[in-house]
């Protein structure tokens, strides 16, 4: 990946939190429609209006969508996120909800599926750091470092195959926070699909990711409710 496209890449998170912050939309926008409903959930250090694109296209398709506005922005341990996405299907009294997820929401997500029981049918995600980030070992910051594959609780986690044919795997075809390499094994049992995209924030712009996690979020509607690759 080029430093031009890590620098437009840095460039979009920025003006999407700017944006967020500046001129947050309206959730209850996105209440509408007959679809499998949809619970978005932001990566570390954002809050669900980053994801406002991603929304827009979910409900377009015709999918009513929630956010976990408890979550703020998302830097508490995933087990504690993990229980506030639970208390907050609950509140709204939602089943067969997919979770549509940034990087370390997918985490959030996966660590939610026992507690949520029948709520959850299945779990897409984009860029999401299954096995950890090696990036995230010796960052400063302690939210980011328990992201690191070091982590136990994200190692027994990462064990954890059980639910794993519950989940479609998105991922860029470069990372620059989640590289793909031999220390990073495989999710087995889970859909995985690299889609022709660069980048760990701008794909969330882009409308081939959005097209790509409808057919996803689509294919948890299906008889069995199995997902299928986009």
């Amino acid at each position: 990946m080029s430093l031009r496209a890590r620098v437009a890449d840095y460039a979009w998170i920025v003006a999407a939190q700017a944006r967020a912050f500046l001129a947050p939309p309206d959730p209850g926008r996105w209440g509408s429609g007959t679809g499998a409903p949809v619970l978005l959930l932001p990566g570390i250090w954002e809050g669900w209006a980053v994801l406002r694109e991603l929304g827009d296209a979910l409900h377009r398709a015709g999918h009513p969508v929630r956010v976990v506005p408890g979550l703020g922005t998302n830097s508490a341990d995933v087990d504690v996120a993990a229980h506030l996405v639970a208390d907050r299907l609950d509140a709204l009294d939602l089943h067969d909800v997919v979770v549509v997820a940034h990087s370390k929401g997918g985490l959030i997500a996966k660590a939610a599926l026992p507690l949520a029981g029948d709520r959850i049918a299945g779990i897409v995600t984009f860029a999401t750091p299954f096995a950890g980030s090696r990036y995230a070992t010796w960052f400063p910051a302690r939210p980011v470092r328990r992201l690191s594959p070091r982590d136990p609780a994200l190692r027994e986690l990462a064990a954890d195959v059980s639910s794993h044919s519950r989940i479609v795997a998105l991922r860029p075809r470069f990372d620059p926070h989640v590289p793909r390499d031999a220390a990073t094994p495989a999710l087995t049992g889970a859909v995985e699909v690299e889609l022709p995209l660069d980048g760990h924030f701008r794909p969330l712009g882009d409308a081939d990711l959005h097209a790509a996690v409808v057919r996803a979020v689509d294919g948890f509607s299906g008889p069995g409710r199995r997902p299928h690759e986009p």
